[in-house]
C-alpha cells in the first residue's frame, strides 16, 4: 500500500500549478485572494459588506493558505485582458490627456468614447452648533 507523505503544503503545489498557466499568475491570484480574505477578516466588525469572504471551509485561519484551497477548488481564477481592449483605453486615455471634455478613439476598427467628468468642490461640513 502507497503511503502519502505528509508536507506543509496542503493542496500540494502540483495541483495548483494544473489550475493556472504558470508559477507567476499562481503567486499572482494567490496574493491578490489573500489580500480579499484578509481585508474580510478586518471589516467584519464594521458591518461592511464589500469584501467576498473565503468560498472554502478551511481547517487553516490564515489567508494565503485559504486562497491556494480557493484556487485547487477552482473558486478563485483569473483571465487575460485582451491586448486589443488595453491598446483601446490606453488611446482614450491619452486623448483625455491631450484635450478636454469627449474623447472619441479608434484602434483596429473598435471605437470607444472617453469622457472626463469635472471635479466638484467639496461642500463644507456643516458645524454641530444650533442657532436658537
Amino acid at each position: 500500500m502507497a503511503q502519502t507523505q505528509i508536507t506543509l503544503m496542503d493542496p500540494p503545489i502540483e495541483e495548483l500549478l494544473d489550475k493556472v498557466d504558470s508559477k507567476f499568475t499562481l503567486v499572482a491570484l494567490a496574493s491578490r485572494r489573500a489580500r480579499q480574505v484578509n481585508s474580510y477578516y478586518n471589516s467584519l466588525g464594521e458591518g461592511l459588506g464589500v469584501v467576498v469572504p473565503p468560498q472554502v471551509a478551511s481547517a487553516s485561519g490564515k489567508p494565503l493558505s485559504i486562497a491556494f484551497e480557493e484556487v485547487a477548488a477552482g473558486k478563485a481564477t483569473y483571465t487575460r485582458p485582451d491586448p486589443e481592449e488595453i491598446a483601446l483605453a490606453e488611446a482614450a486615455a491619452l486623448a483625455l490627456l491631450e484635450g478636454e471634455g469627449v474623447a472619441e478613439v479608434e484602434v483596429d476598427g473598435v471605437e470607444a468614447v472617453a469622457v472626463v467628468v469635472e471635479e466638484v468642490e467639496p461642500v463644507a461640513a456643516a458645524s454641530d452648533e444650533t442657532v436658537d
